[in-house]
Formats: C-alpha cells, sequence, structure tokens
C-alpha cells in the first residue's frame, strides 16, 4: 500500500480548464498515460486503469489563456508506486522531446514539467517513510539534484507503459496570495496540519504524517490577483474526508471563518482565501 492511501484528508481528483481538449488530450493520453474514463462533448474523465479518475479536462468556448501573474495552480503531482516507473517515464519524456526539471526532496524523487496550457506537473516517488526525517512536527524537505544515473539503473526492458492502476494523486500546490490566511483555512479550518515550511513563502501541509498533501506559496508575490473564470488552468480540485462527520466538522469551521460553501447537484464547494475552488467529498 502507498503511504498516502493511509492518511485521512487528501486531493485525489484536479479539473482543468484547457483550451484545446483534443491536444490537451493527446498529451495527457500520449505523453503521460492517462487512460479516458468517461467522455462527453465538452469534458474528458482521465484515470490511470482504477476504478476512480484522477484528473478531469474540460474545454471551454470562451476560455482565455492564463493570467501567468495571477493565484491558482502551480502543479498537481501524481504519485506513482515505483522507481522503475519514474524511470521509464523519464526515459519516455526525453524521447518525445518534453523538457524536464527534477529535484530530490530526501522524501521523495520528482521530475516536473507543464502541459500544453503551462499547466504545472509534477510525478514522483516517495521513499519508504521510515527514512524520512523529522523535527518535531516538520518533516525534512530539499531541493537536491536528482541522480539520473540511478534512477536509469531501474529502467524496465519494455519500458514506459502508460500510468500504472496504483497512481494516485499525490498532491497539489497552489499559488496563494496570503500564507497566513491559507493557513488558517486550510490547517484550522480544514483539519490540515503544517509539517514544512521554506521561509516565509511557502508551507507544506497534510494530514496523518504524510510529507504533504497541499503545497501553499506565495511565489507571484503577496497580493497577487485571482484568476478569472474564463481563464485556462485549475477549476477545481476535490479535498476528500474519510466520514461525512468530519466533513460537516470542517464545514462548520471554514463558515465561521466566513468562507463560501455552496452545493450544486448534491456536491458541495467552497473556495479559499485565493479564490481556489476546492470540492468537499466523502
Amino acid at each position: 500500500m502507498l503511504f498516502h492511501e493511509k492518511e485521512n484528508i487528501h486531493v485525489n481528483l484536479v479539473t482543468l480548464r484547457v483550451m484545446d481538449l483534443k491536444r490537451s488530450l493527446e498529451f495527457y493520453t500520449n505523453i503521460i498515460g492517462f487512460q479516458i474514463w468517461e467522455r462527453s462533448s465538452k469534458a474528458v474523465h482521465l484515470s490511470a486503469g482504477g476504478e476512480k479518475p484522477l484528473l478531469v479536462l474540460e474545454e471551454d468556448q470562451d476560455v482565455r489563456p492564463p493570467n501567468r501573474k495571477a493565484t491558482g495552480l502551480y502543479h498537481f503531482a501524481l504519485l506513482l508506486p515505483e522507481k522503475s516507473d519514474l524511470a521509464d517515464l523519464v526515459k519516455h519524456l526525453i524521447k518525445n522531446n518534453v523538457q524536464v526539471a527534477s529535484a530530490d526532496h530526501l522524501v521523495s524523487e520528482a521530475i516536473y514539467f507543464s502541459d500544453p496550457d503551462g499547466n504545472g506537473i509534477e510525478v514522483y516517488i516517495d521513499r519508504p517513510s521510515s527514512l524520512w526525517k523529522w523535527s518535531g512536527s516538520e518533516v525534512k524537505m530539499t531541493v537536491d539534484p536528482l541522480d539520473f544515473e540511478e534512477l536509469f539503473r531501474f529502467e524496465t526492458n519494455p519500458g514506459w507503459m502508460g500510468l500504472p492502476d496504483r497512481t494516485v494523486m499525490g498532491h497539489v500546490h497552489l499559488h496563494v496570495s496570503d500564507l497566513e490566511k491559507a493557513k488558517q483555512f486550510y490547517c484550522d479550518g480544514l483539519g490540515f496540519d503544517v509539517v514544512g515550511r521554506l521561509g516565509d513563502e511557502a508551507l507544506f501541509i497534510s494530514s496523518a504524517n504524510y510529507h504533504h498533501h497541499i503545497g501553499l506559496n506565495t511565489w507571484k508575490g503577496t497580493d497577487a490577483p485571482s484568476p478569472d473564470k474564463e481563464e485556462a488552468g485549475l477549476k477545481w480540485f476535490d479535498i476528500h474526508f474519510p466520514q461525512n462527520h468530519s466533513r460537516e466538522e470542517a464545514i462548520h469551521r471554514i463558515r465561521q471563518m466566513g468562507a463560501s460553501v455552496d452545493e450544486e447537484d448534491g456536491v458541495i464547494y467552497t473556495i479559499d482565501p485565493s479564490k481556489n475552488r476546492i470540492r468537499l467529498a466523502v
């Protein structure tokens, strides 16, 4: 079992508003290796072959290019089950001329690239949680160079065959306009814990001692503007609660903070202080 699957509150679905559905679908299926789980005229649900989708692509007739100075998605992160999966994917991306960045975070090994609309994507593997180093309530994470020579020792003869069915949505990382307000909303409100900091510019939060389910940063500047609804990029992401009562308690807390909570067709949505939309699921 992946460590991610042991926790309580977590992210398990991301929805993107895209400018060209055909172009995005080709990228996500042919380059990353998603499978189509469900399809309509304006949306495609993508999975890794499992029982539920991980990513939704929606095309809107009036969608505009994203405002690169606005808050919103920094990246979503797919967690692969095995190191050989990451090695095979890196080789596959190189062969397809996808520009890749990388990092060794001590708790994980990760690569980074972007989709055709510029949405950031991380794909990573976790090191065993027994090797993570904690100082009190915070886990040590770094941005060291990834050892590709060591990684490629794990590549397989068949190579990249698409996302393994045990792939999960590991975390999301968001641009926000005010780190303290974001911390109050996600931690005091929704119930996450702070497990890492990067000065006064970034926070990493999680539940059940994972290294992070959500990253929050102000790298676009404090008081960065919110994106318009017509812009390409993050439409909403899903936070999953283990029981209905834990979700109801979180809803009560964020309402006390003044956050909006709306129900649409039986689905509950809220908006964080930087206007990132969230679906609260059980």
